[in-house]
């Protein structure tokens, strides 16, 4: 496959720069979900159920404030937005572990909806940044970075935890964060090409973009993250059925490895696909994996085809959305492909947990590829009305010299 798209790519004025912050950035966020749970059950000794509790609150508060934020950074610009979050973060991570456990649990809940947008804004920017033609490379490239971001962020976590204790992970996580938003801050990309920026500023109503077709897209990103959560936990209870728990974090890293082989390919390529037939695929090819026994290589070779379609799946939703949403409400919208991602993965443990403690493992692979693929079906005949096309995105026409010219917001 030829390295060209690639090259071309960051040849763009600051998009290396950007890819290589929002990495860097995304590996304390992804912390975030292991460092409250090892909290609880380690350090408080309060078990599962009040982790459970505690990083329910979490996401819920990330569910809500992702496109609260996003809708912010729409009006106001990057700036302000950055500095109100980073500042909660470095509040937060600084006094967590010292938290009475129902304090802790509102906090938690506060810091979720004050998150540092870090996923929503990278991709609004890349979006800003880089052509029409070339965001199929650019998302891809962004999925690989955050699949290497899940593998390094919970990892490291569980390191520090059982290393060092809570207070000194949480403070390292409250450096991580506070640099991270300390870095947007000061490379302030820009969130509006110079084209959209020459737009007249009359404000996007959400009847505009918020159609029955963007709202099955989402739903097809929550199927996305429905199937992939799934299948970890299925993977897991399968390998340690079978007495093959020491392998768990290979076979992890391998499924990783065939998702990042997928979307380095997908980026690659000279035309697209349709998220809906790549989530379809994938959640179907997902279908036979718990029919797989024995050695516990058999099972990470099941999951190859379903594996390779995990980046290119969830790059192209985001693809699909810049074209379906005008610039001036790509903030909000990239915030609910988000707010989709967490419902998804958020909805599959409880439904995947229930499967497997009462028919095993392999029925949860079915079960999930199942709904996933009945998600689409029932999103296929909304998707199919062609997008109302916005007139903000006209930056595929764009060339970097004018990128380069556009006056950064906030």
């Amino acid at each position: 496959m030829a390295l060209e798209p690639y090259r071309r790519l960051f040849r763009l004025p600051g998009v290396g720069v950007l890819l290589a912050v929002g990495v860097l950035a995304r590996v304390p966020v992804t912390a975030i979900g292991m460092a409250l749970t090892l909290h609880a059950v380690e350090s408080l000794d309060l078990g599962y159920i009040m982790a459970g509790l505690l990083t329910m609150a979490s996401t819920v508060g990330l569910a809500v404030g992702s496109p609260l934020s996003g809708r912010l950074v729409d009006r106001y610009g990057l700036r302000p937005v950055l500095a109100v979050t980073t500042a909660a973060q470095a509040l937060f991570w600084a006094t967590a572990w010292a938290l009475p456990f129902p304090v802790l649990v509102g906090a938690a809940a506060v810091a979720g909806l004050l998150g540092l947008p870090v996923f929503s804004v990278v991709r609004q920017c890349l979006a800003a940044m880089v052509p029409l033609e070339q965001r199929r490379t650019a998302f891809s490239l962004d999925s690989m970075f955050v699949e290497l971001s899940y593998m390094t962020g919970p990892a490291l976590a569980v390191f520090g935890m059982i290393t060092f204790g809570s207070g000194p992970t949480m403070a390292v996580i409250a450096i991580g964060l506070t640099g991270s938003g300390l870095a947007l801050l000061l490379l302030n990309p820009p969130i509006r090409s110079a084209e959209e920026l020459a737009e007249p500023g009359a404000k996007v109503s959400r009847r505009q973009w918020l159609t029955p077709g963007l709202l099955a897209l989402l739903a097809t990103v929550a199927a996305a993250t429905f199937v992939l959560t799934a299948t970890e936990l299925a993977m897991v209870a399968t390998m340690e059925g079978s007495k093959q728990t020491a392998w768990i974090g290979l076979a992890v890293g391998i499924w990783c490895v065939y998702s990042l082989t997928g979307g380095f390919v997908y980026g690659g390529l000279s035309r697209g696909f349709s998220p809906l037939l790549l989530i379809a695929s994938m959640a179907l090819l997902t279908v036979p994996v718990g029919l797989v026994s024995g050695a516990w290589w058999w099972l990470v070779l099941a999951l190859l085809p379903s594996g390779l379609l995990c980046a290119p799946s969830l790059s192209s939703t985001v693809e699909a959305l810049t074209r379906r949403v005008p610039a001036g409400a790509r903030g909000e919208a990239m915030g609910l492909h988000g707010t989709a991602l967490l419902i998804g993965a958020a909805a599959s443990a409880p439904v995947a947990g229930a499967i497997i403690d009462a028919h095993g493992a392999g029925w949860a692979f079915a079960v999930a590829g199942l709904i996933g693929v009945t998600i689409v079906l029932v999103a296929l005949p909304f998707s199919r009305r062609p997008p109302r096309p916005p007139a903000e995105t006209l930056s595929g026409d764009l060339s970097g010299d004018a990128l380069q010219e556009a006056p950064a917001p906030g």
